[in-house]
C-alpha cells in the first residue's frame, strides 16, 4: 500500500513538474495573447500548448485567397495519415478582429463546414495583438483602403511546444512534403 500511495505521488510531482516545463525559446506561445474562438470562449494562446496544430491566419470577408487557405487546411487534413493517434488540430486566427466578431466567425465555421473542437476560428483582442501574432508565425499583411487585406498566404504546422516545424505556400493543393512533416511531428508526439 505504502509503495501505490509512493508511485501515486511521484507520478502527480512528475505531471506538475511537466506542465509547469518552461517553453522553449523558439516557441511562438512565448507570446502573450488571449484569443476568443468561434464559440466565444476566451483562452491564451499558450493554452494550445500539448496539441500539434495546422495554423494559418485570414479573414472572413475575404473572397479570393482565404477560402483557398481553408480548403488547403482541409485537404491537408484529410491527407494525414496517423493511425492510432489524436487528430490534428486546426487554427485559423483572424487578421480582422474589428470585422471578426465572435457570431461573425461562427457563422463561418457553420458555412464552411468546419467543426470544432478540431477546428478553431478565433480573434484576438485588438489589432496590435492581431499584428503581434501574425509577426511571431512570419506572416505579413496590410489592410487596404477598402478594409480588404494584402496578406502572406502559408500554413504553419506548430509541434506540442509551439516550434514552428514546417510551413508551406502551396495553396490550392495538398503539399506532399508538408503532409509528411506533420506526419512525423504527430508520430514524435
Amino acid at each position: 500500500m505504502k509503495r501505490l500511495l509512493l508511485g501515486m505521488l511521484l507520478l502527480l510531482m512528475v505531471g506538475h513538474t511537466l506542465a509547469e516545463a518552461p517553453l522553449p525559446g523558439a516557441s511562438v506561445y512565448q507570446l502573450d495573447v488571449v484569443l476568443t474562438d468561434q464559440e466565444g470562449r476566451d483562452g491564451y494562446w499558450a493554452d494550445r500548448r500539448g496539441q500539434v496544430q495546422l495554423v494559418s491566419m485570414f479573414y472572413t470577408s475575404c473572397s479570393m485567397v482565404c477560402p483557398m487557405i481553408v480548403d488547403t487546411m482541409k485537404l491537408t487534413a484529410q491527407a494525414v495519415r496517423a493511425p492510432g493517434r489524436a487528430p490534428l488540430n486546426v487554427l485559423l486566427v483572424s487578421f480582422d478582429p474589428t470585422r471578426d466578431t465572435v457570431p461573425v466567425l461562427h457563422d463561418y465555421a457553420q458555412r464552411r463546414q468546419l467543426p470544432a473542437p478540431r477546428w478553431t476560428l478565433a480573434r484576438t483582442a485588438s489589432p496590435t495583438a492581431a499584428r503581434q501574432l501574425a509577426a511571431v508565425l512570419g506572416l505579413q499583411y496590410r489592410q487596404l483602403p477598402d478594409g480588404d487585406f494584402n496578406h502572406s498566404s502559408e500554413l504553419i504546422l506548430l509541434d506540442a511546444d509551439g516550434r514552428i516545424v514546417a510551413r508551406t505556400n502551396v495553396i490550392g493543393r495538398v503539399d506532399p512534403e508538408f503532409v509528411q512533416a506533420i506526419e512525423r511531428t504527430l508520430a514524435d508526439k
